[in-house]
């Protein structure tokens, strides 16, 4: 039976070998620091966190996760140890919450390796504080207790540690924080909270911005370069009317997320700002189901079977239930599988200690008794595994073939019909993600528009097989590919004239990749070209941010000068650092970190050894940037147990015609919308 403690009380620990257990609505950190009789710690090398994971009997999560199980050996502390402390954090410098009193109270269960919980720990209370001392295991009078703690800082990670009597507790908490930022930058950002009614919320759309028309006039400077893809590179004259002034955003958020104020009611209480048709409503039901399935069969996926007040938001609130129950299932396997291990270990270490068991056949029965049990429990816990990968594997197969456009693979038949949309979708598909133990599987990457954070196509090499083994040329060349391919569905999915894309190609090495946006006429205007090329576009956009920053939170939105196209911009750098010199850098890194909030998004595409010259000054944009590959790679991670998910990018069929077609109607639709 499991204890259920409150602030302050403890209770008795039977087992040695165990597994913590933590629970929270948000990415938190999890760390765990080893202290002597006194409650002090001596060293760095007393705490498990995410940059070094690993102690004597302990291991931590390697990155923020909403969920994360941390092993424990109290038989493997040293003889020093008497306190086993777990501390939570909540991340900073990110775009998370800063406080436990906004998020909900986090859970920490302290179970045995067989998954049975021991006690649990459910931590109220929390206002201002940013760390927390969860609980602690402790030894007594030579038995091993656990307490429940909940003592919360509001100075964060430094303040807890500092209080712990660790010299270097700043020093340390600096070290985590850019562990965790690293973490997060490699993270699939999980979707928005459900709201009250089970609907997950959609975000307005903040200022967007378009192409400057303007024809602003070329700086002095030097001649530009004769551009490879013909006609004028744009570190000249742009197309539109000289003089014409720039134009400021407008930009109406989303429709559908509009709210329509209530009358106050009769006793003066806050007022209802709920949609007067959704007020006090519940989601409308899914479509209907298949028939109900015999007894003891699983039941038949239908598209769609989700919560969400239209068809597109039921799919996507379906495809992150399928990535997070692939998630949830493969860390259980796995939990099952490391149990088995450490019980054939524990159970072989006994046979072992016994003289009179290694040799004769006392002592090989016991072995192979060990290896039987070990394969008894593997085996039930794949089958279990098995069973959910096939209904998981029914639900894709009905899924796939069911999604939008914005949703969908380019092979998908989807795109023949393809049509201008009139509204902007919910999220985009970016490529597949899979995990070893389910490659049958693919679950849709989708992230949510419009983009919160930059795109970073490394076309440098990875770990991968396919990445040690192609050249680095031909990576190039993926790279570069992949991103038109990202930049022509982002153009797809948007309505007419709301989303206009940038190019700097300093050397025009990415002509022939290039080649589909250039053509078929979408983009604002050719790709730029050296060092005056990249200048004139970063001073156009940067000044552009600028400007609607001041309007926007000088609440002056409304009164800016009519005509100002809203579009959505997006930047496409090719071949970095190449042609940037100090000021175009620091340009750079500032539309990576100011420029989404502001319309203008940013799509690099690099390899960051090329850049290393600059040393540390890079490393935040980089990790402001969600990172993909040109060739399937376990880069990323999910935001609930952290797996490493191998990620396929979102490429065209060789020999398809469908990019050429669907840019085509994108630049008709642009032209009769101008």
């Amino acid at each position: 039976m499991t204890a259920e403690l409150v602030r302050g009380q403890n209770h008795p620990l039977s087992q040695v070998r165990l597994e913590i257990r933590v629970s929270a609505g948000t990415p938190i950190v999890a760390v765990a620091a080893l202290s002597d009789e006194t409650g002090r710690i001596h060293g760095v090398e007393w705490v498990a966190h995410p940059g070094a994971p690993t102690q004597p009997g302990l291991e931590v999560s390697r990155q923020a996760a909403a969920d994360h199980r941390l092993a424990v050996d109290l038989d493997a502390m040293p003889e020093t140890v008497h306190r086993v402390s777990v501390l939570l954090a909540l991340p900073v410098g990110g775009a998370g919450p800063v406080r436990f009193g906004a998020v909900a109270a986090p859970f920490v269960a302290v179970t045995g390796l067989d998954g049975a919980e021991v006690a649990s720990y459910t931590i109220t209370g929390l206002d201002a504080e940013s760390a927390v001392v969860a609980l602690e295991l402790y030894r007594r009078q030579g038995a091993w207790k656990v307490r429940a703690v909940g003592q919360g800082y509001a100075g964060g990670l430094a303040e807890l540690l500092t209080d712990q009597g660790l010299p270097q507790a700043r020093q340390l908490a600096g070290s985590i924080n850019d562990a965790v930022a690293q973490g997060l930058a490699r993270s699939v950002q999980a979707p928005p909270p459900r709201t009250a009614d089970g609907d997950r919320s959609r975000q307005a759309a903040a200022p967007a911005l378009g192409p400057d028309h303007g024809g602003i006039a070329p700086q002095p400077g030097p001649v530009p370069p004769v551009s490879p893809y013909g006609g004028q590179t744009s570190g000249g004259q742009t197309s539109g009317g000289q003089g014409q002034p720039p134009e400021y955003p407008g930009a109406a958020p989303d429709p559908s997320a509009v709210t329509q104020p209530a009358a106050p009611t009769a006793g003066g209480g806050p007022i209802d700002y709920s949609h007067p048709r959704r007020r006090n409503a519940t989601p409308p039901p899914p479509p209907p189901t298949a028939p109900p399935a015999a007894p003891g069969q699983p039941a038949q996926p239908v598209a769609g079977d989700a919560t969400g007040w239209s068809m597109e938001e039921r799919l996507y609130n379906q495809v992150w239930g399928m990535f997070e129950d692939l998630a949830r299932t493969t860390a259980a396997y796995r939990s099952a599988v490391d149990f088995a291990e450490s019980r054939m270990d524990k159970e072989l270490e006994q046979v072992l200690s016994d003289p009179r068991s290694r040799i004769g056949g006392q002592g090989d029965a016991a072995r192979e008794a060990a290896h039987a049990r070990h394969a008894q429990l593997v085996d039930q816990a794949r089958e279990a595994l098995d069973r959910d990968l096939t209904q998981l594997k029914a639900e894709a197969d009905v899924v796939e073939p069911a999604l939008p456009p914005a949703y969908a693979r380019w092979d998908n038949p989807v795109w023949h019909a393809y049509r201008v949309p009139m509204e902007m979708p919910m999220a985009l598909r970016l490529g597949d993600l899979h995990l070893p133990e389910a490659d049958r599987i693919r679950i849709p990457m989708l992230v949510r528009l419009p983009l919160e954070r930059g795109l970073w196509i490394d076309s440098g090499r990875t770990e991968s097989t396919e990445g040690l083994f192609t050249d680095a040329h031909a990576l190039g060349r993926l790279a570069m590919e992949t991103a038109v391919a990202h930049a022509a569905r982002l153009l797809a999915v948007h309505p007419a004239g709301e989303f206009t894309v940038h190019v700097i190609d300093p050397a025009g090495s990415g002509a022939l990749p290039l080649a589909p946006l250039v053509q078929t006429g979408v983009l604002a205007a050719p790709p730029a070209l050296g060092a005056a090329g990249v200048a004139d576009v970063l001073t156009r956009l940067t000044q552009r941010v600028d400007l609607v920053q001041m309007a926007v939170r000088g609440g002056a939105a409304d009164s800016l000068p009519p005509g100002f196209d809203t579009a959505q911009q997006l930047l496409i750098v090719n071949d970095f650092p190449h042609g940037f010199d100090d000021r175009a850098v620091n340009q750079l890194r500032y539309l990576a970190d100011e420029g989404p909030a502001f319309g203008v998004h940013l799509m690099m595409v690099a390899d960051r050894e090329e850049s290393s010259g600059y040393g540390p000054l890079l490393d935040p944009l980089w990790r402001s940037l969600l990172r993909l590959t040109p060739v399937p790679d376990d880069h990323l991670a999910d935001p609930w147990v952290g797996h490493a998910w191998t990620y396929e990018p979102a490429l065209v069929p060789p020999g398809s015609q469908v990019l050429q077609q669907v840019l085509t109607q994108v630049a008709a639709a642009r032209t009769k919308y101008s």
